[in-house]
């Protein structure tokens, strides 16, 4: 794709709007970085910073959506340019709810620090934290290099996000069933977990955008999924029997 015009500022524009993606990228990766590390330590303290810090990338995507708007009413783009634009102006749309969603984890990890813990799960959810930062990183890398296949690379990483948590809903599903006092944490790791394979869906959707904005329209396979939770039933008889009986 030329990024050579007539009209100078407009390079200039274009290269604006790539650097304040690569910001809102940028933050919403550090945002489930850290609401990550806070459920891990756990820190209540980094929780509520992870809440608050939220705004800057709300923020950013109002920019965004005014300064594309900008363009289209005064450069009037086509073609690629008009591509990049759109592209741009989706991406930060998505990018903006993954923020929703790292802040979601953020606010079930103070819940979830007054209960008491439970098995392994939240390094489960660490190592899929883990994956989908690299999706975030690598798809803005993606972006700014009008890399397709990077972007495609990404796109078929997501299938292991998708069977880390079908496997961590069955395994929480048969701590509640094992132990009534497991429902309260488990049910706040769960929309944790929820919450995490929903930001590797968008960081899909980004690499989708990159697809189009290179090369005009969305990749023609559907995109693996192997998220199962959804049709996922644990009978009576698969919980092992506790043998200690209940507490009185």
């Amino acid at each position: 794709m030329s990024n050579d015009h007539i009209v100078k500022t407009f390079d200039e524009d274009l290269s604006l709007l790539d650097n304040k993606i690569a910001e809102m990228g940028g933050l919403a990766e550090l945002q489930l970085a850290n609401a990550i590390d806070a459920l891990l330590r756990p820190d209540t303290e980094k929780s509520e910073r992870v809440i608050l810090n939220d705004q800057r990338i709300d923020d950013l995507e109002k920019e965004i959506d005014a300064f594309t708007v900008q363009l289209l009413a005064l450069r009037q783009p086509m073609a690629d340019d008009l591509r990049i634009v759109i592209a741009a102006l989706k991406i930060s749309s998505v990018l903006e709810r993954i923020g929703d969603y790292a802040k979601n984890v953020a606010k079930r990890t103070i819940a979830l620090n007054q209960s008491h813990s439970v098995g392994n799960a939240a390094n489960t959810i660490a190592r899929m934290g883990n994956l989908v930062q690299g999706m975030i990183k690598n798809v803005l890398d993606a972006y700014v290099s009008r890399d397709v296949e990077q972007a495609l690379d990404v796109w078929e990483r997501d299938e292991e996000v998708d069977q880390l948590h079908t496997s961590l809903f069955r395994e929480l599903l048969t701590y509640m069933l094992e132990e009534p006092r497991n429902i309260t944490a488990c049910t706040h790791l769960l929309f944790i977990a929820k919450n995490v394979e929903r930001i590797g869906d968008h960081a899909t959707s980004i690499a989708e955008q990159v697809h189009f904005m290179v090369r005009g329209d969305v990749p023609e396979d559907k995109r693996p999924k192997s998220d199962q939770s959804s049709f996922t039933v644990i009978e009576q008889e698969e919980v092992p029997a506790n043998d200690g009986g209940q507490d009185a």
